[in-house]
C-alpha cells in the first residue's frame, strides 16, 4: 500500500512513552521472569520495527506476532531477540521458523507430526522451538484437556530430534473484568493441565497486559504485554486502578484542505444526512474510512485550536466534513486523537462512540497514514 508522504495526515508516536511502559513493566515483574513484548497489527498500528527497537532498549527480553511474516519482517530488520508466533502457522512453513530462530505455537498432536515430516525432508539444520497452547476456556486454539496434552507430550518426547519444546501457555477471556469468576476457572483448568507436564518447558507464560496489571496469580516465569506497552488500558474504562501509569503514545492529527461558508439549508455528504441549521463555516479533512476513520463517527468532535468541531454529514472513504467554530485558514491543524489546548480526544473516546474497544481503534489506523516518530 502506497504510504501517503505528501498528506498532512499522520500517526505521532512517541518513544519515550513506549519505552516508559516497557520499563515501568519490566520493573514490576519479578527479577527472573520475562518481558516479551506484542508487536502484531504492525505494532498495534505503531510500527513494530521501531517499537522493537525501542522495546529492546527498555528492557523486553523477545517478541509475540500473530503469524510467521510478522515475525520474518523483524528479522528482516535485524532483531534477534526470541520471537513467538501466537497464531496457528501451516506445518509447511516449520523449516523457515526453524532456520530463522521462530517460535510456533501448536494445538494439536497432527500438527507435531506433520511439521516433522517437512524438517525431515527439508533437513533442517536447527530445531523447531515450539510453544503449546492450552484452550482454558478462551474457545480459540488449543488442547482442551490435559488427557489431550499428555498424549500431545508423548509425541513430542519422540520427536526431540527436530522439535524442541521451549513453552506452554493460555490465554485469559476475563483479566480485564472486575468480576473473576471466569478467570479463576481458567486459572484452575490451567493447574489441570500443568499437572500432566513433568519437565516445564523454559517459558510458561498466562499473563497479557491485564493479566500481569491485575492478576499476581500468574503462575508462569513471562508476560505477553500488549496494549499497556503502548499506553493504553486494556480495561478500557472498567478497571482504572493501576499499579503504574500508562502514557499513551500515539496521536492521529491532520489538517484542513479546505473551508467555506455554507447557508442555512446547506446539506453535507453522502445521503444528504446534514442539513446546516444556520449559515455555518465547514472543514474539510482528508481522512475517511479508507485510513481508519469509522463511518460510524459522524457526529463525533475532533479538537481544532482548543475547540471541539462536530463531525457532519458521513464519513467519507476519504475526506470528513466538520462544523467549525469560526473561520479557520486551510492548514489549520485537526486532532482526531491527542490533545489540543485544554481539550483532549482519546483512543476510548472514540471507541466508546462506536461501540468497540481502543484496540480496534488503533489498529485499523490504515498504513497508508504515514508514522512520525518523535
Amino acid at each position: 500500500m502506497v504510504v501517503a508522504m505528501m498528506r498532512n495526515s499522520q500517526v505521532l508516536i512517541d518513544q519515550q512513552a513506549i519505552f516508559s511502559n516497557i520499563k515501568n513493566a519490566r520493573e514490576n515483574l519479578e527479577a527472573d521472569s520475562d518481558l516479551f513484548v506484542v508487536l502484531k497489527a504492525d505494532g498495534y498500528g505503531h510500527g513494530a520495527v521501531q517499537v522493537a527497537k525501542i522495546a529492546q532498549s527498555a528492557g523486553a527480553t523477545g517478541f509475540c506476532v500473530a503469524m510467521l511474516d510478522e515475525a520474518m519482517e523483524l528479522r528482516e530488520a535485524g532483531i534477534i531477540l526470541p520471537i513467538l508466533v501466537l497464531g496457528i502457522t501451516d506445518a509447511q512453513w516449520a523449516p523457515v521458523a526453524a532456520d530463522n530462530n521462530i517460535s510456533l505455537t501448536i494445538s494439536s498432536s497432527d500438527w507435531l507430526k506433520q511439521a516433522a515430516e517437512v524438517l525431515f525432508v527439508t533437513k533442517a539444520s536447527t530445531k523447531l522451538k515450539i510453544h503449546v497452547a492450552l484452550d482454558t476456556g478462551m474457545g480459540r486454539i488449543g488442547f482442551q484437556t490435559p488427557q489431550e496434552l499428555a498424549e500431545a507430550l508423548t509425541t513430542l518426547k519422540s520427536l526431540s530430534k527436530n522439535i524442541e519444546f521451549e513453552g506452554i501457555f493460555t490465554h485469559f477471556a476475563t483479566a480485564d473484568e472486575k468480576k473473576d469468576d471466569y478467570f479463576q476457572q481458567q486459572y484452575d483448568k490451567f493447574n489441570a493441565f500443568m499437572e500432566v507436564v513433568s519437565d516445564r518447558p523454559k517459558y510458561v507464560h498466562v499473563a497479557n497486559s491485564a493479566t500481569s496489571l491485575w492478576h499476581k496469580i500468574c503462575g508462569g516465569n513471562m508476560i505477553r504485554l500488549g496494549i499497556a506497552a503502548y499506553g493504553l488500558n486494556p480495561s478500557q474504562r472498567e478497571i482504572t486502578e493501576l499499579p503504574y501509569d500508562l502514557k499513551p503514545a500515539l496521536t492521529l492529527t491532520s489538517s484542513l484542505v479546505h473551508v467555506k461558508m455554507v447557508t442555512k439549508g446547506t446539506h453535507i455528504g453522502y445521503g444528504a444526512t446534514y442539513e446546516a441549521q444556520k449559515d455555518e463555516w465547514i472543514g474539510t479533512v482528508p481522512m475517511g474510512y479508507a485510513d481508519g476513520i469509522a463511518r460510524k463517527l459522524q457526529g463525533f468532535d475532533v479538537l481544532v485550536n482548543g475547540h471541539k468541531c462536530e463531525i457532519v454529514g458521513r464519513v467519507c472513504m476519504d475526506q470528513f466534513m466538520i462544523r467549525l467554530d469560526r473561520k479557520y485558514d486551510v492548514g489549520t491543524s485537526v486532532v482526531i486523537i491527542g490533545k489540543s489546548g485544554e481539550l483532549q480526544n482519546t483512543a476510548e473516546d472514540i471507541a466508546d462512540y462506536i461501540g468497540t474497544i481502543n484496540y480496534e481503534v488503533i489498529c485499523g489506523l490504515q498504513p497508508r497514514i504515514k508514522r512520525v516518530y518523535f
